[in-house]
């Protein structure tokens, strides 16, 4: 059964680890990356916490022994439903089953400066842009006179206040606090502001009322400026503006605001629910079709009489429909009855800063908070990375930075934007 999956990231690798070593299966994983990551650690990358290589691991290394597993560099175009074919920029696949696993991509809400000025916090590429920006930006606030424009190159505002947002909330404030002050000691006097903005009227919605509360208490405590009930309306690179009416002075707005599925030529209209979410049955089919599969961020699964409105777009979600759906499709070659899906919810944890964090245990219910939640943090993040090597470079990392209370990894590395026809500028030089 040739099986081609769409998208590497938590519920895609599962799904192909699940199938591997199968000889009745011929699986192809396509991907526009050569390397899955870790999205939950991407903040640390973007503020030099983390190199790139700690949290990402190559396809083809990673399936290297598994003979019935191959990997595809490519992006997907069209589907042809009729001829069962996945139509990529670099030429087709045929497939028996076709799997998205594509994830979910920045949701702008139709707001073009924003998309055009801020900073997503999607990919390792936006980690990597972040954290180039922002290096930058400092450096030009060190040599700047004038102390208004100063300030918009420091000011950094965070829209969204979910997990990454407030994640990467607390590590600007704990940094502003302690690295920049000993690195720049230029700007030691510079007044500057970590703001994080969110449309609802608590940080952390889907968490407990406990959680909420301790969150906001914390980040507050670090100096963060939270604005509840606020949305960024618009953004033109040097001025937020609010929904509220209120300004901002900055060039760095952070945008964790929201995310949603992405449309797939070829599939049908009557394919899609809200959030542009590939609606699936139980057993993970895409509606209105015979042989296409959705599981992760991409789909929403209606079916579940637990969660009536959709499981939520987490990684626990992706990696048990990954697992799920490998499980299925043995029993679909072997004649047995298919078995729906049925989640586990886990729980859920977000980090605040050092020694800050915050937990909610569904099953026996429990909150916690401070130290034990901030080392159930990092033991969960750092047993879920892919690989033993990723495991222990950024454990190595994370003592560093702890014991030290600093990192070296803030350095900015870009790529080398060459000219265009060269010869032309040397000849009309001469």
């Amino acid at each position: 059964m040739k099986i081609v999956i769409i998208g590497g990231g938590f519920a895609g690798i599962n799904l192909a680890e699940g199938l591997a070593g199968n000889k009745n299966f011929k699986v192809t994983l396509v991907d526009k990356n050569n390397y899955n990551f870790f999205p939950p650690l991407i903040y640390q990358v973007a503020t030099a916490y983390l190199e790139p290589s700690s949290i990402s691991y190559p396809f083809r290394k990673l399936f290297r022994n598994r003979g019935n597993v191959q990997f595809r560099l490519g992006e997907l175009l069209r589907v042809d439903t009729a001829g069962n074919k996945a139509i990529l920029h670099n030429g087709e696949i045929e497939y028996d089953a076709l799997v998205f696993a594509t994830g979910a991509e920045t949701n702008y809400f139709g707001m073009e400066n924003v998309q055009k000025n801020s900073i997503p916090m999607k990919t390792l590429n936006d980690a990597i842009e972040m954290r180039n920006k922002l290096l930058q930006r400092m450096e030009k606030a060190a040599i700047c006179n004038n102390s208004r424009e100063r300030r918009k190159y420091l000011n950094i505002v965070v829209a969204g206040g979910g997990p990454t947002g407030v994640e990467v909330s607390g590590m600007f404030a704990e940094m502003k606090n302690g690295i920049l002050r000993k690195e720049y000691p230029e700007l030691s006097t510079s007044a500057s502001n970590i703001y994080l903005v969110d449309g609802s009227d608590a940080l952390l919605g889907p968490m407990s009322k406990k959680s909420q509360q301790d969150t906001y208490n914390a980040l507050k405590k670090l100096g963060v400026v939270i604005k509840l009930n606020t949305r960024v309306t618009d953004f033109d690179g040097d001025t937020v503006h609010l929904s509220n009416g209120e300004t901002i002075s900055s060039k760095n707005l952070i945008w964790a605001a929201g995310v949603s599925a992405k449309i797939f030529d070829g599939l049908p209209k009557e394919s899609y629910d809200r959030g542009r979410r590939l609606a699936v049955d139980e057993f993970n089919k895409v509606a209105h079709t015979d042989n296409i599969y959705a599981i992760g961020d991409t789909c929403i699964q209606l079916s579940d009489p637990e969660w009536p409105e959709g499981h939520p777009q987490v990684a626990q979600v992706a990696i048990q429909q990954g697992e799920h759906l490998a499980r299925n499709f043995n029993r679909m070659v072997k004649g047995e009855a298919l078995k729906p899906f049925d989640y586990n919810d886990k729980g859920s944890m977000a980090i605040i800063g050092k020694n800050k964090a915050v937990v909610d245990l569904p099953k026996p219910k429990m909150h916690f908070n401070g130290f034990i939640a901030w080392l159930m943090w990092l033991f969960i993040h750092l047993m879920s990375l892919i690989s033993y090597r990723n495991r222990i470079t950024t454990f190595w990392n994370w003592m560093v930075a702890y014991f030290s209370k600093d990192q070296s990894l803030r350095m900015i590395i870009r790529p080398d934007k060459r000219q265009k026809n060269p010869v032309e500028k040397v000849n009309q030089g001469v």
